[in-house]
């Protein structure tokens, strides 16, 4: 896909993203704690079933399973020599998944380590691992890439810079932050938005941390921001921990559609799910948009 074409379909209509990944991993069978890519590698079956619902539910674009297939995350599986082989049979069975009637977003995440001086994490070691990916996965197919759920401005332009490195495909970036909209590791989803399309972000907003509920009044001050798509992918509210430790998120995928439709009418363009969603939701805000 070109960039171009990206945004033409941007403008063309709201963009339907897929729900959440590793949750409903976890409760189609995956362990706690196993290292997402490579047991999705070992169970192709039930990422195909699941990809394949958010896309008859109406997702335009899923997500590969790709998001912390990069060297630094993977060497704490022992996995960090398989950085390409891994983004490349994770996009072709998410393209499977597709079968031509969605896009797949090659997906990269944050290492969780903040850049020098705050953290330890040198700039040119973070360009490196996630040029790496970047590249494996645009020769891997993907139609467009994603980096998302990212913790600070800075450490989401080097990613940026890195894709931009290797190839030409778009790429939409995603902060996750506190309910005043600061990110974690640094800046806010305003100023985020301001670096990233400057830099040649062709889409940019917030990811996962939140629910849609809250985030009304930031979508209206990035949209006053922006002069790209805005990309909107919440969590199904504000989770509560069961006695077993499990995360309990609140919204039915009915109320979660409507605070959706709430935020495309603030300005969002891309919208989906993050933790806590499901298919089902998916279908929910198609209703709605």
């Amino acid at each position: 896909m070109t960039r171009e074409e990206f945004a033409r379909l941007c403008a063309k209509k709201t963009v339907l993203l897929d729900g959440a990944t590793g949750s409903n991993l976890i409760a189609r069978g995956m362990p706690r704690g196993v290292c997402t890519e490579d047991w999705v590698s070992k169970h192709p079956q039930i990422l195909l079933e699941l990809q394949k619902e958010y896309v008859a539910a109406g997702s335009d674009i899923i997500y590969a399973p790709t998001f912390s297939a990069n060297r630094y995350s993977l060497s704490r599986a022992g996995l960090q020599e398989q950085v390409e082989e891994l983004n490349t049979s994770l996009v072709r069975l998410s393209k499977q998944a597709a079968d031509g009637k969605a896009l797949v977003a090659g997906d990269m995440t944050t290492t969780g380590v903040p850049l020098e001086p705050n953290g330890t994490m040198e700039y040119s070691r973070l360009f490196d691992i996630y040029r790496e990916q970047a590249s494996a996965l645009a020769q891997a197919g993907a139609d467009l890439l994603v980096v998302e759920t990212m913790l600070g401005v800075e450490e989401t332009t080097v990613a940026l810079e890195a894709a931009r490195d290797v190839c030409n495909l778009p790429v939409m970036c995603s902060l996750s932050v506190q309910s005043d909209g600061s990110a974690y590791f640094g800046g806010n989803c305003v100023e985020a938005v301001e670096t990233l399309q400057e830099l040649g972000a062709d889409a940019a907003g917030i990811n996962c941390s939140c629910g849609p509920e809250q985030l009304v009044s930031l979508v209206r001050n990035m949209k006053q921001a922006a002069r790209i798509p805005l990309l909107v992918k919440p969590n199904a509210g504000m989770p509560t921990i069961s006695d077993q430790g499990e995360a309990v998120y609140p919204m039915s995928a009915e109320e979660f559609a409507e605070h959706m439709l709430r935020l495309v009418e603030a300005g969002a363009n891309l919208i989906g799910g993050c933790c806590g969603t499901a298919p089902q939701f998916i279908a929910e805000i198609r209703k709605r948009v």
